[in-house]
């Protein structure tokens, strides 16, 4: 069910040594530091990908219909 690094025990491990780096006061300051990157990269990243997305849509022209009096 779990593979790779996201084991609850490699997690378990990877917040010890994060408590022992930063210690529990400044815990909070790194999760929030951390998830204002996160939503800076999200949305760098989106604002690319539709930008890039507007370059790719051909730019349709709407036909002006043409009206002539006789």
């Amino acid at each position: 069910m779990f593979g790779g690094i996201f084991q609850p025990t490699h997690l378990v491990l990877i917040l010890v040594v994060v408590l022992i780096i930063f210690g529990p006061g400044k815990l909070p300051d790194v999760g929030k530091a951390m998830g204002k990157s996160l939503r800076e990269f999200r949305r760098a990243t989106s604002s690319a990908l539709e930008e890039e997305e507007k370059d790719k849509k051909p730019q349709v022209v709407p036909a002006q219909e043409t009206t002539q009096t006789k």
